[in-house]
């Protein structure tokens, strides 16, 4: 299986605000927790996190095994940016950086 791109998360610091601009886009959140505000657009997730870090949206690419694609991204010459972790049952995502500072998201098992 080829990573596939499906998911945009963006760090917000005011959920409040940045929801109001969003479902204006997009229309009503199929989730709206204070931990995360998400949007299906078209099979395509855009999430609002409160708790996401600066530096911009970070697209996460869905791939079969979270640990070897973060391996061989590492030895290609990425950095760590967040280790891996779970966020749902059976889905754990971690975000890398190109050389040039660029996040990578990974989403997988």
């Amino acid at each position: 299986m080829s990573p596939t791109i499906r998911s945009m998360v963006i760090p917000v610091s005011d959920l409040d605000a940045t929801k109001a601009v969003y479902t204006a886009l997009l229309g009503a959140p199929h989730t709206d927790e204070p931990y995360y505000v998400g949007y299906n657009v078209d099979g395509f997730e855009v999430a609002l996190n409160p708790a996401g870090t600066g530096g911009g949206p970070v697209a996460f690419a869905d791939v079969e095994d979270l640990d070897a694609t973060r391996a061989t991204l590492l030895a290609a010459g990425a950095t760590e940016r967040d280790a891996p972790r779970q966020v749902a049952p059976g889905a754990r995502v971690c975000v890398l950086a190109d050389p040039e500072g660029n996040p990578i998201g990974l989403r997988g098992k």
